[in-house]
């Protein structure tokens, strides 16, 4: 099979934001300095959002201006309204991403507001972005599952992609935030949001509190899908979701694609460097197989 894919590392942000070690602004750029030197073509640094709801993110800014920006590599800051794009202006960031969700029961908890309101407030923020040179890029939440409305509809999900790429996100990420869906269920979903926002702009972002997110990502890629999320070590949960694990290793990604033919760019070594360090700042072992395997043999 010759293929190529690109992955979005979310480590840095989705994933330490709701670790439970507390882990310092030096360690964020040393593992943002090894993740430089795996391939990853995007590198998700943080958020800026108030620290009284993500206390792990208050030193976002502080980290985007001590890290080294490589050419060719993006270095993506979650924005989630105005007050976030100031800061991601005044910090001189190059790409910036606004969240969403397919439910209205997780959207009132976890921004409090409506579906509706929330993509009114990105109407402001995605128009100044783009207005200032800067890649937008779109999340939405619960695609395939909600902690409280339990399943969602394909055609809900559409419908808030089309609208925020109405607003001018290059890039829809759709995520499994509690990581309940199946590979069918991937496949109506793909279906359904690919009459809104053409295949090479939409991308997956899968939990894998189930054991599902491997095979979600492989039925998004016979839908055409080519850009998938994913963070090293499978750090990270959902503090919305009870039980949710983190986004699925970067490792275990990397290594399905690699070993069936289809190209990353991504160097594996690097990679384990990247996710040993991690493992070490967060005070825990890797949750991923393919993590654990390597590095044992590594060490062996």
């Amino acid at each position: 099979m010759t293929d190529r894919v690109r992955i979005v590392e979310m480590g840095p942000r989705d994933g330490l934001q709701n670790e439970k070690a507390a882990v310092s602004t030096e360690d964020k750029v040393h593992l943002i300095h090894l993740l430089n030197q795996t391939g990853l073509p995007a590198i998700e640094v943080g958020s800026f959002v108030s620290p009284k709801w993500v206390p792990k993110m208050a030193d976002s800014g502080l980290v985007f201006d001590r890290i080294e920006k490589l050419p060719g590599i993006s270095y993506p800051m979650l924005t989630p309204n105005m007050k976030g794009l100031e800061a991601a202006l005044a910090h001189n960031v190059q790409e910036v991403a606004v969240f969403a969700a397919a439910s209205e029961s997780f959207s009132q908890r976890n921004i409090n507001c409506s579906i509706a309101d929330s993509i009114d407030r990105f109407t402001d923020v995605c128009r100044q972005a783009l207005d200032a040179g800067l890649k937008v890029r779109g999340y939405i939440s619960c695609v395939l599952g909600c902690p409280y409305e339990g399943r969602i509809a394909p055609q809900a999900v559409a419908d808030v992609a089309d609208r925020l790429f109405r607003l001018g996100c290059y890039e829809i990420s759709l995520g499994d935030t509690i990581g309940t869906g199946t590979p069918v269920e991937t496949r109506a979903l793909i279906q359904a949001v690919s009459q809104k926002v053409p295949m090479d702009q939409i991308a997956g972002h899968f939990h894998d509190t189930y054991g599902q997110a491997l095979a979600n990502i492989w039925a998004s890629l016979d839908c055409g899908v080519r850009t998938f999320d994913a963070s090293i070590g499978g750090l990270g949960g959902c503090p919305y979701a009870k039980g949710a694990t983190g986004n699925v290793a970067t490792e275990d990604v990397v290594y399905s694609f690699m070993q069936s033919g289809v190209e990353t760019g991504i160097d594996m070594e690097r990679l384990l460097d990247a996710v040993e360090y991690a493992a070490k700042m967060v005070g825990r072992d890797v949750s991923s197989r393919v993590g654990r395997a390597l590095l044992i043999k590594r060490a062996g």
